[in-house]
């Protein structure tokens, strides 16, 4: 867990040692070790890795909690975190020498390692231990740097002499998905720096601006559209306070990081490859880590009462980092920054339980809801032959149960390291000296390796996972939320008024009577959208029939016979239109109705899915044999024109 304040000697793990705490850094444990087993043979950076036989077809997308291929099998995300393109640098003294580098390890703005081993190498051995995809950060200085990488830094790879860091990024790309392996591309900087401290790299705009920051994500979603192995965009690594400010989660601020992720996914999706997983990171850490005064890790908490629609259903993808010597509460610091919160490593198995549940798991735990997506422990990891202490070798043990209890998608932190004569930076699963001498977590001496091998040959859910109901939020708490791909590409079809629409195939199934919230689904009907995309945008009551008037003494927004509810617009609080969908044939039935109010109570049915879309205001929901086909309001003094009732009519 990387964090914005002092971690102390627990940042040994291969994460963040920041400047004030690198003087508490402890000294390597050392432990007598058998001598290492000899390496395979090298090869050179021009030979290829054997293509491994494909056992999934990309591209993924999501069911539900689940990851799925192609061809609707569960695809379970075994990672692992290949850094150093990102930076390795602590960001004091000369970044040429190696001393300044995080545990002395100078990636040299490079995946690490390439200096000591053949790529292929390095690739085969992630096979080896088990692992199907891989975690690749980079920096957004790292792709516009156009300065060759040194000689030294790829000695054992000579054909990448001469090159760009990026052109070495886009090798080591290569060179993964040749080999069978997924890659998740992760945005971890804005600066080619070790991560993460009060360094410029707290937010995705801290020493950028947010449009850049979004060019850079199309630019590499588009770099690699063409390789299919490339599957996920991880958008940016553990948003966290800068010494001035927090990050929040819908503010509507610069610091909004709910926004910003929401519209920098769509844009990928929209503008630069729609195959991609986004990948969202809930909140590192808010406030002073001082005892007395709020502070503490969001996580994913926030997501239960704000969550994200992309205008692709099944692409989101939530991810959370847990390391044992941080805490829900606590930063991981020793000394200054240190407060009295447990750590995680302090909890017994079953507090760890109800915390991991409560910040993380509950996100792929809770079926249909509008939060409800796959959670991926994009970072966890804990030191290895070095490390001697009990709490954190107990953690560990009791971190891989609860991933296997929650059968959840994880990666590893990290999976490169350096070692000589088998001491060093112990984190790492896989290890090479400077002479190509590999040592890895199952050479025998590594006390990781029976939790790793159970954690990567855990059984869990495999197979088919058949296509589930959707359930979605609108929230155009503070400009438009349009998640329709249909819509988004038609003129403004209310100028001036805040918009919110379903992604296509979902109807509107509930609203909130204050909050502008709304929910979408395709729950019961699947998608009812007609082929052939008609719509219409409903601003008076022309569709009110004589004799069926659904809320006598109130303004009605009624979609014509045939179409449902698919959006609706607002001004302030005020409604202002109803936007109305063509229906596929046979979706909808014209008769019957009843009028849903919930102008002073929630009105959502006796056991209504979807989850709570507007905590702490007033919601009506239609039932999931209805659609919702119209929406009431008065203008009556003190009413402020907000929905008070919504039209609910039977499903064919």
């Amino acid at each position: 867990m990387k964090n914005a304040f002092v971690e102390g000697a627990a940042a040994v793990r291969g994460s963040w040692v920041p400047k004030i705490a690198s003087a508490l850094l402890l000294p390597a444990l050392s432990v007598p070790v058998p001598a290492a087993a000899r390496p395979p043979d090298r090869t050179t950076a021009t030979e290829e890795v054997a293509a491994a036989p494909a056992d999934w077809t990309p591209p993924l997308s999501t069911r539900g909690r689940w990851i799925v291929d192609a061809n609707g099998d569960r695809f379970k995300l075994r990672s692992g975190n290949w850094h150093g393109a990102s930076g390795t640098w602590n960001g004091e003294g000369s970044a040429d020498d190696d001393a300044n580098h995080h545990a002395g390890e100078n990636a040299h703005r490079i995946p690490l390692g390439l200096d000591r081993a053949p790529m292929a190498e390095i690739v085969a051995s992630f096979r080896e231990i088990g692992i199907n995809s891989v975690r690749l950060p980079f920096s957004n200085e790292m792709i516009h740097d156009t300065r060759p990488v040194t000689t030294d830094a790829v000695t054992a790879n000579p054909g990448l002499e001469g090159k760009t860091p990026l052109q070495v990024y886009d090798a080591a790309v290569r060179a993964l998905t040749d080999a069978g392996l997924a890659v998740i591309l992760n945005n971890h900087t804005n600066t080619t720096r070790w991560c993460c401290g009060v360094d410029g790299n707290e937010r995705w705009n801290a020493s950028q601006s947010a449009g850049a920051w979004e060019n850079d994500w199309l630019f590499m979603a588009r770099r690699y559209r063409d390789n299919p192995r490339v599957v996920g965009a991880d958008l940016y690594n553990e948003v966290r306070r800068s010494v001035w400010d927090d990050p929040n989660w819908g503010l509507g601020d610069r610091h909004d990081w709910f926004a910003a992720s929401q519209r920098a996914g769509d844009r990928i999706l929209t503008e630069a490859n729609p195959d991609l997983l986004i990948i969202v990171e809930g909140i590192n850490w808010t406030g002073l880590p001082v005892d007395g005064l709020p502070h503490g890790r969001p996580t994913l908490e926030p997501v239960r009462d704000l969550s994200h629609t992309l205008v692709d259903s099944g692409k989101l993808v939530h991810s959370a980092h847990f390391y044992g010597y941080t805490g829900p509460r606590h930063t991981g610091a020793t000394g200054i920054g240190e407060t009295s919160d447990p750590r995680y490593q302090d909890l017994t198995p079953a507090e760890l339980a109800d915390v991991l549940d409560r910040q993380a798991f509950y996100v792929a735990g809770d079926a249909d809801r509008h939060w409800t997506a796959p959670v991926w422990i994009s970072e966890f990891g804990v030191g290895g032959r070095e490390e001697t202490g009990a709490a954190p070798r107990a953690w560990f043990e009791n971190f891989v149960d609860e991933l296997i209890r929650a059968d959840a998608d994880f990666a590893y932190w990290p999976l490169v390291g350096w070692h000589e004569n088998r001491r060093g930076n112990g984190w790492a699963l896989l290890h090479w000296d400077a002479a190509g001498r590999r040592m890895a977590v199952h050479d025998g001496d590594d006390w990781r390796s029976d939790a790793w091998r159970r954690l990567v040959e855990a059984p869990g859910r495999t197979g088919h996972v058949p296509p589930v109901t959707r359930w979605a939020m609108l929230s155009p708490d503070h400009g438009d939320f349009v998640a329709s791909r249909r819509m988004r590409a038609l003129p403004d079809w209310d100028p001036g008024a805040r918009k919110a629409a379903c992604p296509d195939g979902l109807r509107l199934a509930g609203l909130s009577h204050t909050g502008n919230r709304g929910l979408c689904t395709d729950v019961r009907a699947g998608a009812s959208d007609d082929p052939g995309g008609g719509h219409e945008v409903v601003t008076d009551e022309r569709h009110v029939a004589p004799g069926r008037d659904w809320a006598s003494g109130y303004t009605k927004l009624q979609c014509a016979d045939g179409h449902f509810l698919a959006g609706y617009s607002v001004r302030g609080a005020a409604v202002s239109s109803a936007l109305c969908r063509k229906a596929a044939p046979d979706t909808l039935t014209a008769t019957g109705g009843r009028t849903v109010w919930f102008d002073r109570g929630d009105n959502r049915g006796t056991s209504p899915k979807g989850g709570d879309f507007a905590r702490g205001h007033y919601k009506g929901q239609c039932a999931d044999d209805e659609y919702a086909a119209g929406i009431a309001w008065t203008g009556r003094i003190g009413s402020g024109r907000t929905p008070d009732a919504l039209y609910c009519r039977p499903l064919s």
